[in-house]
């Protein structure tokens, strides 16, 4: 396959999408020191998600994303979430459903934390995501240094072609 400079870039964004997601989840599995230290981590027993929902929403969704805090099924379904979307963008399997997974999640994060951003009055970094999400979805970018190619020639997604 040639690749023309665009697509190494969209290869090589997706890499990166890939390791935020999955960074986040083995950092808040085993409290690698970053965001997450040790005592707090999943693996012994601590939320993955309480201190974000319980005490950085903000904003007219407060009270919803408060009450989930501690909820055992937002814990596995946000790490399973991460989990998932980093390994479908980091090897090009699945990207469509990972990009809108993405784009998603960044939503439920920016409405989260629905106040004005520190520098602008409407646009964070979470909506830029959002936007770089769907756009995996639709350039097939699992395709440029990735298995994504190869995957969509499979009898699976020739037949689910939403699983691309």
């Amino acid at each position: 396959m040639k690749y023309t400079k665009d697509k190494y870039f969209w290869g090589i964004l997706r890499l990166f999408a890939s390791w935020t997601f999955l960074w986040t989840f083995f950092d808040k599995l085993f409290g690698l020191g970053f965001n997450v230290t040790p005592d707090k981590a999943w693996i012994v027993g601590n939320s993955p998600t309480f201190g974000f929902l319980k005490f950085a929403a903000k904003g007219p969704f407060a009270g919803f994303y408060q009450s989930l805090a501690g909820n055992q099924i937002v814990d596995w379904v946000f790490m399973l979430g991460v989990l998932l979307m980093g390994l479908a963008l980091l090897l090009g399997i699945g990207v469509k459903i990972a990009g809108y997974a993405g784009a998603l999640f960044y939503i439920f994060i920016y409405t989260a934390g629905f106040i004005p951003p520190e520098f602008n009055p409407f646009l964070d970094e979470h909506l830029y995501y959002v936007v770089l999400m769907l756009a995996f979805a639709s350039v097939d970018a699992g395709d440029y240094i990735g298995f994504g190619a190869w995957w969509s020639r499979t009898r699976l997604v020739q037949k689910y072609p939403f699983l691309k």
